[in-house]
């Protein structure tokens, strides 16, 4: 077996060379763990707004709140179903309006980002405990009074305490309070009293949903049994959890493709460099290659040596690619949900798991591109390469 040193010795000696290869495994290792990262960001925000031991009740055909209409005289009904747990305020449960308005950027008097709006009811923080304030207070209800999500703060025109933004023609609200909600999709809304959007945008009577807290999550059945049988109400029943899962599959799809895509191509160029610099290496070492098969190395160990050194190469490269993608989870992007057309605010997510297949993929770039120059260098007569010296 030919010495480690050997391998890291030759690719420290050819610097040019072998940072050029590790940048472009690094790069597919980068673009791949992004990507990734992105997705899971985007399902983390929308999935984490969901709970299991929860139901959200929508009308039927509908697949998000945007496009639902839920009459308010089905509200009790709803709440009364069996399988919803009830406290000493009654049932627990909201009911929610949600709409779409257009505001300024901070930097820009021009450009124009659909925000979402939810209508809210007076217990919403007691029901929704992942929410909590962090900043002012709730609004009141019947009051031109909003909180916003802390991912909104300072980011559109009239979005700090004390500022007001217009949430229709000739209707100005006051921001009173800025909320957390354990970095879920909610982190990108603004939220006021449901009558107020009602009566604002001409929605008198009608809801999206309905959200209810089960007594148990295995009671999901019998009250999605109790409402739906109902034919006439024209509802459709889902568990929360399910429901944003959902919402994120769209999204998150479009990423991981688009993100593949470019990894593709980004693979085969990267393994393309890896050839070349093997390719370069055996050409260059045909004298040290006999030298070693003369010493009595056999082709086998040749052949590993140089497949260790493109595993070597990969390595690195892989691990700066990988290094260099945790750094982007410091940074928060904002993209347009598809499911309600309004723009959301996420973070990068990583995980070990997602880590280990990247730099597992630039590992194999990396040897794919070395196998046949390690062949090459195996077949190499060592008579011949000392004539050639």
């Amino acid at each position: 077996m030919i010495p480690l040193r050997y391998n890291v010795r030759s690719l420290a000696v050819r610097k040019a060379t072998t940072a050029a290869t590790a940048l472009g495994i690094g790069l597919v290792v980068f673009v791949l763990s992004t990507s990734q990262m992105l997705a899971d960001g985007i399902q983390h925000t929308l999935g984490s707004a969901g709970e299991p031991g929860r139901a959200i009740v929508l009308r039927k055909g509908a697949d998000n709140e945007l496009v639902s209409s839920v009459d308010a005289k089905l509200v009790n009904v709803i709440m009364a179903a069996g399988g919803v747990r009830r406290d000493e305020r009654g049932p627990r449960a909201v009911a929610e309006l949600l709409t779409i308005i257009a505001l300024s950027r901070r930097n820009s008097a021009t450009a124009l980002s659909n925000v979402a709006v939810r209508g809210i009811s007076d217990r919403v923080l007691d029901f929704r405990s992942e929410a909590k304030l962090v900043a002012g207070r709730a609004p009141r209800i019947g009051a031109d009074e909003a909180m916003i999500g802390k991912r909104l703060r300072g980011q559109y025109r009239g979005l700090q305490i004390g500022q007001s933004f217009v949430l229709k023609k000739n209707l100005s609200v006051r921001v009173v309070g800025v909320f957390e909600a354990g970095g879920s999709v909610h982190e990108s809304e603004i939220w006021c009293d449901a009558q107020l959007v009602q009566s604002a945008f001409g929605r008198e009577g009608l809801l999206s949903s309905v959200t209810v807290e089960l007594q148990a999550p295995s009671a999901f059945a019998g009250f999605r049994s109790a409402i739906e049988r109902e034919r006439s109400y024209g509802l459709s029943v889902e568990r929360e959890s399910t429901y944003y899962e959902k919402q994120s599959e769209g999204t998150a799809t479009l990423v991981r493709f688009l993100g593949g895509a470019v990894v593709v191509f980004f693979s085969i160029g990267a393994s393309i460099g890896a050839t070349i610099t093997m390719y370069a290496a055996v050409a260059q070492r045909r004298r040290e290659v006999g030298t070693l098969r003369a010493l009595g190395f056999s082709r086998a160990a040749i052949l590993s040596s140089f497949l260790i050194e493109s595993l070597l190469l990969a390595l690195f490269g892989g691990a700066v690619g990988a290094a260099c993608s945790l750094a982007m989870g410091q940074l928060e992007l904002t993209m347009v949900n598809f499911s309600t057309l309004s723009e959301m605010t996420f973070a990068f997510h990583a995980s070990a798991s997602m880590l280990v297949v990247a730099l597992a993929v630039g590992i194999l770039m990396g040897l794919a591109g070395g196998l046949l120059p390690a062949v090459r260098a195996a077949r190499v007569s060592p008579i011949e390469a000392m004539r050639e010296a």
